[in-house]
């Protein structure tokens, strides 16, 4: 294992002349500059190893997650295992929920029937298999993404399907109960298509760009947006079932008993509104328990208030329990007192339809890869800069590439395994609040979540009353982006605002998505324009206001593309120097910051370079 993080490291990360090692905070910085990858300077580097043999057994130990594990004192191996746990304590709640969601969509049960197969016992049987199925799937994607994000990226962050993408993934792709655009099994093809894509944009670091390039306010909009469309499916009947159908207006008050709803219409109260003992249960035991519980900052508090909720409704005979006596509760009673077991994936696993010439499938591919851009790069960044790792000028952070390799590859082996896209969670920031700084804490996540799939009878019998709570609490932590948009102006305060307007009411991130892009492009370009043509005449009173929109620096490519291949990049900034022979592929690029010219910078051979190595050894 150790290995393969040292191949990884030199494929991606140029072998270093010089070391010099900068102990900042608990994180191992090296500063290091480029060598020619040519016959001389492969002699030169040679030359550079046999020099620095010592130095460079150090860099690899320093620059690698596992080894490092060995060289931390007790106590900081201790705060990192103990963020790790609190981590998961804080992602746990996403094995039942994203079950719960995803089940909705009927997985690989076929229903026939018009009314959706909402009262067939038969289909209902099969979609608890599913739910069952997707239990494991969640915590063994979970465990392999977050273990190879703090093995490989050396980054604190836990990754899991994210919230959000699942509901995307289920309700307006593949629908309710199979009623979509396409089937489960076509969507899933789509989903593993991603991965890969995902796989090509980051390295060649396309997928860092589009993300830093999309306006900021736009960005922002879009993670509230989603975090209204989280609450409005926790307070729906996949959750609390405070919202229900009405038959006047589009949505209305529900939390109804069974027998009190229209007999035609599912999820529809007829009458007693709000009498429901699940709901007030849900409502004051997983919802105003658990914020209470976060007022006094208590480590995994929606994870003990859906645990909570889900032992009070365990019990057979009281009026909230999740097994009824009937066919379907004595099944799911029989899987509950397994307790301890391993699941094989028997519906869902290796599940994808690998049909493309379904156009709605491109639909739904292009719209997961946009809405995951914004998704997966803008909570790695946030989280980067939560963790005091992210450059503030570039907007990057120290192992973004690999990151985000990491994350295409766990997309595609969800999709196998039967899940929406994986993707860096928020909740990540409760394991750096602790003190985890390394990749050791996403490694104790990992492990985490792989004990969590041996106890899959317990989280499949999470009512969904128990996570619905939990759906409204994370929605009104994601609606906290509004601070960030720019209110002061309307080229950007209106297409973020319909953006977040549009994405709960359509039940689509995309409608929403495309919404606040082509409103933003025809105000702002429209501006743009007339202000050209009038030669700086007509311009809007409030344009001081505006967000500004610039290309962030840094380049498109990433580090190691410019490092091993300069001649793609002229960013002279991070190249101190091209040295031969790429000097004369790009014109210009010889001229450094410093203004020298290609002359001096020809001079720079290797054997030269390596001269000037001696001297500094002379002097040190």
């Amino acid at each position: 294992m150790v290995g393969i993080v040292h191949t990884i490291n030199a494929l991606v990360n140029p072998l270093p002349n010089r070391y010099h090692i900068v102990q900042s905070v608990d994180r191992t910085w090296l500063s290091r500059s480029r060598i020619p990858s040519s016959v001389d300077g492969f002699v030169w580097r040679a030359q550079v190893i046999r020099r620095n043999v010592k130095d460079l057994a150090f860099w690899y130990v320093a620059t690698s997650t596992y080894p490092r594990a060995t060289q931390l004192n007790p106590s900081r191996l201790q705060t990192e295992i103990r963020a790790g746990l609190t981590t998961w304590a804080a992602m746990a709640y996403i094995i039942s929920v994203n079950a719960s969601i995803i089940a909705d969509s009927g997985g690989t049960c076929v229903c026939t029937l018009p009314d959706l197969c909402v009262t067939d016992p038969t289909y209902l049987a099969c979609k608890a298999d599913v739910r069952r199925d997707l239990i494991t799937t969640t915590a063994a994607i979970a465990a392999l993404a977050s273990f190879l994000m703090g093995l490989l990226a050396n980054l604190p962050v836990g990754m899991a399907p994210g919230l959000g993408l699942n509901a995307y993934f289920t309700y307006s792709v593949v629908g309710f109960h199979g009623s979509g655009i396409i089937s489960f099994r076509e969507a899933l093809a789509a989903v593993f298509l991603e991965g890969w894509i995902f796989l090509l944009l980051s390295l060649l670091g396309l997928r860092q760009w589009l993300a830093r390039i999309m306006p900021q306010s736009l960005v922002m909009a879009v993670g509230a947006g989603i975090g209204l469309f989280i609450a409005f499916i926790g307070l729906s009947s996949g959750g609390l079932g405070v919202i229900g159908g009405d038959t006047t207006n589009f949505v209305g008050l529900g939390g109804c008993k069974p027998e009190d709803m229209l007999p035609d219409l599912p999820n529809y109260c007829n009458t007693r509104v709000l009498r429901s003992p699940t709901m007030w249960l849900g409502v004051f035991l997983g919802g105003i328990f658990t914020v209470f519980l976060m007022l006094y900052r208590v480590k995994g508090a929606i994870l003990i208030g859906i645990f909570l909720t889900s032992i009070v409704s365990w019990p057979r005979p009281t009026a909230v329990t999740y097994f009824p006596h009937d066919e379907a509760g004595d099944a799911a009673f029989d899987f509950f007192k397994k307790v301890v077991t391993f699941r094989p994936l028997k519906l869902i696993g290796n599940a994808v339809d690998f049909n493309y010439g379904n156009g709605h499938v491109w639909y739904a591919l292009i719209t997961f890869l946009y809405v995951d851009i914004l998704d997966t790069t803008g909570t790695l960044y946030s989280m980067a800069k939560f963790a005091g790792l992210r450059d503030p000028v570039t907007l990057d952070f120290e192992g973004s590439t690999i990151a985000y390799c990491v994350d295409a590859f766990s997309i595609s082996m969800g999709a196998l395994m039967g899940t929406s896209p994986v993707t860096a969670f928020i909740e990540s920031a409760t394991g750096i609040a602790e003190g985890g700084k390394t990749g050791i804490t996403a490694i104790v996540t990992g492990l985490a979540f792989f004990v969590s799939v041996f106890f899959s009878p317990i989280f499949a019998s999470i009512p969904p009353w128990a996570t619905g709570g939990a759906l409204v609490i994370v929605g009104s932590l994601m609606i906290r982006n509004v601070r960030e948009i720019n209110w002061d102006y309307v080229g950007d305060s209106v297409p973020a605002f319909l953006t977040l307007i549009i994405i709960p009411l359509t039940y689509n991130i995309a409608y929403g998505v495309i919404a606040g892009v082509i409103s933003y492009v025809l105000l702002n370009g429209t501006a743009w324009v007339l202000r050209k043509i009038s030669g700086e005449r007509i311009v809007p009173p409030a344009i001081d206001a505006a967000e500004a929109w610039v290309i962030p620096p840094g380049g498109i490519v990433p580090k190691w593309m410019s490092v091993h291949f300069p001649f793609v990049t002229i960013d002279s900034d991070r190249l101190p120097a091209l040295m031969w022979p790429y000097r004369k592929v790009v014109a210009g690029a010889a001229r450094g910051k410093s203004g020298q010219s290609e002359e001096k910078v020809r001079d720079r051979s290797p054997s030269a370079e390596s001269n000037s190595l001696e001297q500094q050894d002379e002097k040190r």
